[in-house]
């Protein structure tokens, strides 16, 4: 039997980085001292339904540590463990775009040094701004960096966006992308498809949606309940219940299928804090879930794209034979 592997099912990141620089390259996370424009009252309070206080990281180090310092820490720990010699700084935690340009500038300045071969900063599309982006695309040329920036959407669904207490719906993420794809920039999308008000309809729109703006990347995520959370309180409160580990796969199988076969995916499940945690992954281990689906999908000879015949006028087509 031929040896399984992800990148049968979809076009897998680790692949993608290694074709495009020769080698293995791991992404080393940077804890910014920051807060959110969706906590601090300037777009709403309370941030998203389901954020926790340590946003969207559990493993970084502090944010007290100068940025260079974190990178370098983390390269030692990786580099040895997996013999690993290129790396991409990550700004992973909370609105990275959310200070000031200045101190933007510094951050990013700060995490070119040697062996770093790209940049991933992640954010909001309403922390999107065209001075950002220019210096961006500056360091890019410069530097000859791979640079993504990685925008939270979540669901297409903007009616699941208003109970999540989003703070943005479409509009704000169409404007993002297009303004980063104008400077030249990847972008990153990250999706989680088992929202509770979420359905296959709205997985099958995620992929049609991110294929149309021409996405680059995606990472999917399977939404955790932290306790001490509104969404936690509600989870308890017995005011909503979460799809099972099944259909939560087939939601990954079926998004796949419609994905436009370029684009890369960083993840279709990732680990989630157990600590202070309501509900994870289904009590069980994310690699189990994810092996499940690469073959539940090589069985079904399901393959990213498989669905992706949509666009460019489908219906004329027929006159074009």
């Amino acid at each position: 039997m031929e040896e399984l592997t992800d990148d049968m099912a979809y076009n897998i990141y680790s692949k993608y980085l290694k074709d495009k620089f020769g080698e293995k390259v791991y992404k080393l996370p940077i804890n910014l001292p920051l807060s959110c424009p969706n906590r601090d009252g300037c777009i709403a309070t309370g941030g998203c339904s389901f954020c926790g206080e340590e946003g969207g990281s559990f493993e970084n180090l502090s944010n007290s540590i100068p940025v260079k310092e974190q990178i370098l820490k983390n390269m030692n720990y990786i580099g040895k463990r997996y013999n690993a010699k290129k790396f991409i700084a990550y700004f992973q935690n909370f609105s990275n775009t959310y200070l000031p340009i200045e101190d933007f500038k510094t951050h990013i300045k700060e995490s070119i040094i040697d062996n770093i071969v790209g940049i991933s900063i992640s954010t909001r599309p309403d922390c999107i701004n065209d001075l950002y982006l220019e210096f961006l695309k500056e360091i890019k040329d410069e530097h000859d960096l791979d640079i993504t920036i990685e925008l939270g959407l979540q669901t297409v669904n903007y009616h699941s966006l208003v109970k999540i207490n989003r703070g943005h719906t479409l509009g704000e993420f169409i404007d993002a992308v297009l303004k980063v794809k104008k400077y030249g920039l990847r972008v990153c999308t990250h999706l989680i498809l088992n929202l509770p008000w979420d359905n296959m309809l709205d997985t099958i729109e995620n992929a049609k949606f991110v294929s149309s703006l021409g996405i680059d990347e995606v990472k999917l995520h399977a939404l955790y309940i932290v306790r001490g959370t509104r969404l936690g309180n509600q989870y308890e409160n017995k005011e909503f219940e979460m799809i099972t580990r099944d259909e939560y796969i087939e939601r990954v199988i079926i998004f796949l299928e419609y994905l436009d076969p370029t684009i890369v995916i960083q993840r279709i499940i990732g680990r989630a804090p157990k600590d202070n945690a309501l509900f994870v992954n289904w009590n069980e281990s994310w690699w189990k879930i994810r092996d499940d689906i690469v073959l539940t999908m090589k069985s079904r000879d399901s393959y990213q794209g498989k669905k992706f015949d949509y666009l460019n006028g489908k219906a004329v087509r027929q006159f074009q034979n």
